[in-house]
């Protein structure tokens, strides 16, 4: 028997997000909500899971709901439940911004209710292997299953026009990931940048997936010109919503991490030299507090770069 789906009422999901064992755990544990949301500006929402990881965006309006990352799998209820809050318009679109499991976890839920899904070219290649992960050294996690992958991509851009404004999906530099995806809403003037702005971590560049740290600088370069002084960004990482200032903040930490590798590389010492110098020690109590991914982690990749020019 085929079964159809319709597209998703949020309302719909309220009873279920209750009963789920899960979702409460996950809030226990966590002594907040699931997801903290805050209202950005225009029409566009963020939802701040508790981790603070893959930080969902969504663009709300009466023509319906534009998703910007759909998180975890076992999150995606506590997500719904969250947008229920502000609104009971359908899901119509989820725009995924690069291929890892917090950004795209929860598609293969929001495809069985007919969301269609959005991302770069790349990333529909990228999701018919296993996800290589570049933290703790780097790990895999499974292909993900047919139904959550893009039914739509772009090579270079694509407009939504939905709510009243348009909406701008485009490609970024090679950056975090080789197919990273901005997304500008352009009447509400919002930035989501996925994972190449980040406000709590040093900068993860995914070398295998594409990524480059001095593309990263390119890339927040990027989104700094197109940011006017009431521009509002949702960082991919980190708590609420920033602005233009806290991506000048981030590309000076960029500039400063690339600047002080090469005067030690100048001085003769290898990686490991590096490494051990702990040359952004007077950084760490800000964007080193997560163990999976710190300087350490980062020292190597600009080094490799830098020694490449």
């Amino acid at each position: 028997m085929t079964h159809q789906f319709l597209p998703l009422k949020l309302s719909q999901f309220i009873l279920v997000t209750t009963l789920a064992l899960s979702s409460i755990a996950y809030a226990q544990q966590s002594e907040r909500p699931p997801f903290q949301h805050y209202y950005v500006q225009g029409n566009v929402h963020m939802f701040e899971p508790a981790n603070t990881n893959g930080n969902p965006g969504a663009l709300i309006g009466d023509d319906g709901i534009l998703l910007i990352d759909s998180h975890f799998d076992f999150s995606v209820e506590d997500l719904l439940a969250s947008l229920g809050e502000v609104s009971d318009q359908e899901i119509n679109f989820v725009v995924n911004t690069h291929v890892h499991p917090d950004h795209i976890g929860g598609n293969n839920k929001l495809a069985a209710y007919g969301v269609t899904i959005l991302a770069h070219d790349s990333v529909r290649l990228q999701m018919l292997e296993e996800i290589r992960i570049p933290r703790r050294g780097g790990s895999y996690s499974p292909a993900p299953a047919p139904a959550a992958r893009p039914v739509i991509t772009y090579s270079e851009a694509i407009s939504f026009h939905l709510n009243g404004e348009e909406v701008r999906v485009f490609l970024a530099p090679p950056a975090h990931t080789g197919g990273d995806s901005f997304v500008y809403f352009m009447g509400s003037d919002v930035l989501h940048l996925g994972d190449v702005f980040r406000t709590n971590m040093y900068p993860i560049i995914d070398k295998y997936n594409g990524g480059s740290f001095h593309g990263m600088i390119e890339a927040m370069g990027l989104a700094i010109g197109m940011a006017g002084p009431n521009t509002k960004v949702i960082p991919g990482h980190g708590a609420g919503p920033s602005d233009r200032e806290g991506m000048i903040v981030y590309q000076q930490l960029l500039f400063t991490m690339r600047d002080r590798v090469q005067a030690l590389m100048e001085e003769g010492m290898s990686a490991e030299d590096i490494i051990a110098a702990e040359p952004m020690a007077d950084y760490d109590e800000r964007y080193g507090g997560i163990p999976s991914w710190t300087s350490v982690d980062v020292i190597p990749i600009i080094y490799e770069e830098l020694s490449e020019r």
